[in-house]
């Protein structure tokens, strides 16, 4: 996936997890919360610095991320 403009990874913040521009808001919680029911007008109310396009992001990151397969290498 290319053009990430909201989604950040920065080892000094949450470990280098995905993060919302910076903030110590991940996109697996961001994720988790949609999953569990949560509208995104409910996850802003929760967290008053992400915006919209913010969600929206994180939760096609996390669709592209699902699509990834992993492809194991024949040993040397």
């Amino acid at each position: 996936m290319h053009n990430l403009t909201r989604i950040t990874f920065n080892p000094e913040v949450m470990g280098g997890k995905p993060c919302i521009r910076g903030m110590r808001v991940t996109v697996g919680a961001i994720v988790g919360l949609v999953a569990s029911g949560k509208t995104v007008d409910e996850v802003l109310a929760d967290y008053p610095y992400p915006e919209r396009e913010d969600i929206l992001e994180a939760l096609s990151y996390a669709a592209w991320r699902a699509e990834e397969r992993e492809v194991p290498l024949a040993s040397a």
